[in-house]
């Protein structure tokens, strides 16, 4: 009896901490776009610290910017910093509701679409698809210099 609930707890725990994450990811550039009022965001050094070492995006980089300005409504610029910006949003609420209904009903939902491979596969070959795309173009567009100077070694 013991190990079952152990197992439940830790299920119900995994749940909350995914309750936390998804609501962090959604306040924090909430609070930046409150911040946000004099478009510092596009001068600002960014906090990846791939790009502070190298100078060249991480797959992930833009995603905050991106939130923010979609939630100031800017959506075009919100895709041009990263195409799942409002993905990530639409995501983290459906978790935090998903996640909520489970710990209520003590039911399972969507576990064979969350843990499937050929989703897991298709998402990340897509992120490396489009992550190439983003290098090529940053390279294009950005001289030694610039790259040099969006890192922390200028």
């Amino acid at each position: 009896m013991t190990s079952i609930d152990y197992t439940n707890n830790n299920r119900i725990k995994r749940k909350i901490y995914g309750i936390i994450g998804a609501a962090i990811t959604l306040i924090i550039p909430f609070f930046l776009m409150l911040d946000n009022h004099n478009d510092h965001l596009e001068s600002d050094q960014s906090f990846c610290p791939f790009k502070m070492v190298t100078g060249f995006p991480c797959p992930g980089c833009g995603i905050t910017k991106s939130l923010v300005y979609f939630y100031q409504g800017d959506l075009y610029k919100s895709v041009s910093y990263h195409i799942l910006g409002p993905f990530v949003i639409v995501f983290c609420w459906l978790t935090i509701i998903v996640l909520t209904t489970e710990i209520i009903t003590k039911k399972e939902y969507f576990t064979g679409l969350l843990y499937n491979r050929k989703l897991a596969y298709s998402l990340a070959y897509f992120l490396a698809f489009y992550h190439l795309i983003r290098l090529v173009l940053f390279i294009r567009n950005s001289s030694f210099d610039d790259i040099l100077h969006q890192s922390i070694w200028f």
